[in-house]
Parts: C-alpha cells; structure tokens; sequence
C-alpha cells in the first residue's frame, strides 16, 4: 500500500504540534511530584514552580536544615533534571556576634564521647547570618556533623562549609594519640582535660601537628608546644594556642 507523501507530511506535523504540549504537561506532572515529595508539615510554605524540567523551590523555612532537605527531596523526583533553590530562611533575628558565639560553643560540644573532640579544630566567621566554616575536622562524620549544628540552628541564613577533613593515616593516628597524651597528660596541663570540650586542639597532617584552642597563660603556650615538640615522629608544631590574658592587639 502506498502512503502520498502528503499524508506523511500532515503526521510530522501534527507530532511537532504535540512536543510542547507533552512537554507543558510533564512540567505539570513534574511539579505535582515535587509538591508531593514536600507535603511534610515543615515544608508547608514552599512553593513549587517547573519549567524546562528544572524546579524552583520558593518560600520560606525555620531553619537551614529545611531548606538543604527540600532541596534533596525535589532532586530524587524521576525527570527533575535541576533545582533552584530560592527558599529564604526566616527564623529568629539574632545579631552575627552572638550566633558566633553560640556556634563556636555547640560545635565545641558537639562530638563530645565520641574520642575525637580534642583533634577537630572547627572554626567559625558569621556575616549577615550566612556561617562559614573552617578549620579541620579528623574526619567526614565529625565535619558533617559539625555542619549539621548549624543547619539546625535558628537564625543561620545559609552556610558555607570549607572544614578541610584529614584524611585517613595510621602514622598521624598515632601521633594524635601520643601528642594528647603528651600535652594533657602533663602536670601543669592536664586540668585543661576536666572540659569535656578539650580547649587544646591537635591537628595532625603527615606527621605534622598544629596546636589551636584558648589557655590561660604563655607559660601554658610555651609547655603544650614543647610537650608536643617531644613527641617522636613529629616533623614540626605549629603553635596556634590563644592566651586568654594577652591583650588584643590594636
């Protein structure tokens, strides 16, 4: 049977005129997928928006923590090729010092029992709300959940994470071991080991170790690099320690 070269032309035709309905509908059904994959309560004031297979999420949240799971949860929708995440983070208004001050505290507790506090040492800079942090963390689970405390945390707008995490080393896993031994085990320093946050931070890097943290005196300074200068295997001590009593330089 022969098919006129007009009845294939008016097929093409009527499929080209189809492609942007299909495509106007899978948006449709993109988007209702993605409002359901984000009917939990918390997410009851972000709106969904799909165009091009790519998701907007607007609206706003509590919390950080919120806005980063709304994201992940509109990424695992079958034909979300993309997200833009536009969800403002409302909360509390809490001033950058004092957010600083309550992250530096949780973060300092935050892996405390768990063996490894006295070898993270986790910085924190907050401005306008947005967190960075920094630093080094002995490992992925501590980094995470280091950033973790701040997702949870009211009045974080957003975050940037930049903790660099050691990675693994039997030989700095010794050294780490024998530098804590060294520094809190000695007389003049070991009342430093009664808080549980350890304000002594030893950070190992093939064999080389930094000393950050807060104590009360130079002559504590000067014996903890000391004590961590004695301990075998290690190349050099970066003295990073920060003597309460010293004066703020002008």
């Amino acid at each position: 049977m022969k098919i006129s070269f007009r009845l294939i032309l008016a097929a093409v035709f009527l499929v080209v005129l189809a492609i942007p309905a299909a495509l106007a509908q899978s948006d449709t059904d993109l988007q209702a997928a993605v409002q359901k994959a984000l009917s939990a309560g918390r997410f009851k004031d972000v709106q969904v928006a799909v165009q091009g297979k790519i998701a907007t999420l607007t609206g706003t949240v509590d919390v950080l923590d919120t806005k980063l799971n709304a994201e992940k949860k509109a990424e695992h929708v079958k034909g979300v090729d993309g997200i833009r995440n536009q969800i403002q983070v409302a909360g509390p208004a809490i001033s950058d010092a004092e957010l600083q001050d309550k992250l530096v505290k949780a973060i300092s507790y935050d892996r405390v029992g768990y063996g490894t506090t006295a070898f993270n040492s986790i910085s924190v800079a907050v401005q306008n709300g947005v967190v960075t942090l920094g630093g080094y963390a002995y490992g992925p689970t501590d980094a995470a959940s280091a950033a973790s405390v701040v997702a949870y945390t009211k009045g974080v707008k957003d975050m940037i994470d930049e903790i660099t995490v050691n990675p693994p080393s039997p030989m700095d896993d010794r050294i780490r071991l024998a530098t804590y031994r060294a520094v809190y085990g000695f007389p003049s320093l070991n009342r430093y080991a009664i808080d549980p946050a350890k304000p002594i931070r030893i950070q190992v890097s093939s064999g080389h170790v930094a000393l950050y943290g807060t104590v009360d005196s130079q002559a504590d300074k000067n014996t903890a690099g000391l004590r961590a200068n004695s301990v075998p295997g290690v190349f050099s001590v970066d003295n990073q320690l920060v003597v309460a009593s010293a004066p703020a330089e002008k």
